[in-house]
């Protein structure tokens, strides 16, 4: 597949750069249905015909269960569309239905429920991962993302960081991979577009209504007037040695 093979570069570029992925591994990756994971999928996909390891791919999704919520309800999606495209690509899909929506926005009300629900559905992830006999779990982050987070952390935690393009969660006994980190956004939401990938629009009630989406959005017009702060930030990052990023 031609359209993808600027994007097949930069991830094969970082498996290789932070050592992703072995020989045997068996792979869980985190689609939710937005664009990047449903990408992430794709480029793996192409990546175990030329990659000289073996490597097994599972796809899952926690389906958040905003049908049963009464706070902020949604229309039931059957994910039927990532499902066709797991088919199509010979990869095993995974459904795993939740009641989060429910326990978040009916139940405990939070005013501010990101960060509970991005925990609990990591969780209810590397459960799943472990159940489908998966050693890695791969996440759907871009290049964007990463500077996003060191910029986030600085601004409302005061500290110095990011997540790491590999973690190691030792209590799971799973290793978190990140394989879009030097991909840029833009040229995932351009892929996602040509080649109609099924993307799902999330129907959480606080998507586009985040701190991150603000910080996105004051990065964006920062760039604007100095180009090539993003490059610049990620820089920092890999000449910091900070949290596994190097050059």
């Amino acid at each position: 597949m031609k359209e993808i093979q600027k994007i097949l570069s930069r991830v094969r570029l970082a498996v290789e750069k932070y050592d992703m992925i072995q020989e045997g591994d068996r792979i869980a990756v985190g689609v939710s249905g937005g664009k990047d994971s449903l990408v992430l999928l794709l480029a793996l996909a192409e990546l175990k015909k030329f990659l000289p390891r073996s490597f097994e791919l599972v796809a899952i999704t926690v389906d958040m269960g905003f049908d049963r919520c009464e706070t902020a309800p949604s229309e039931k999606c059957t994910h039927a569309e990532i499902a066709a495209l797991c088919e199509k690509l010979g990869i095993e899909y995974v459904i795993k239905e939740t009641e989060l929506a429910h326990i978040i926005f009916d139940v405990r009300r939070e005013s501010n429920p990101c960060s509970l629900c991005s925990r609990m559905r990591r969780g209810i992830l590397h459960d799943c991962a472990k159940e489908a006999g998966c050693n890695k779990v791969a996440l759907g982050h871009h290049y964007d993302d990463a500077v996003e987070t060191f910029m986030l952390n600085l601004f409302f935690e005061g500290r110095v960081g990011c997540f790491s393009p590999v973690t190691l969660l030792s209590k799971k006994e799973l290793i978190l991979i990140r394989p879009l980190v030097l991909t840029e956004e833009k040229m995932i939401k351009q892929l996602a577009k040509k080649i109609s990938l099924p993307v799902e629009k999330s129907p959480c009630p606080e998507d586009e209504h985040t701190e991150r989406e603000n910080m996105k959005q004051y990065l964006y017009e920062f760039d604007r007037k100095h180009r090539g702060l993003y490059r610049r930030l990620l820089g920092a990052l890999e000449r910091g040695n900070i949290d596994g990023w190097h050059e």
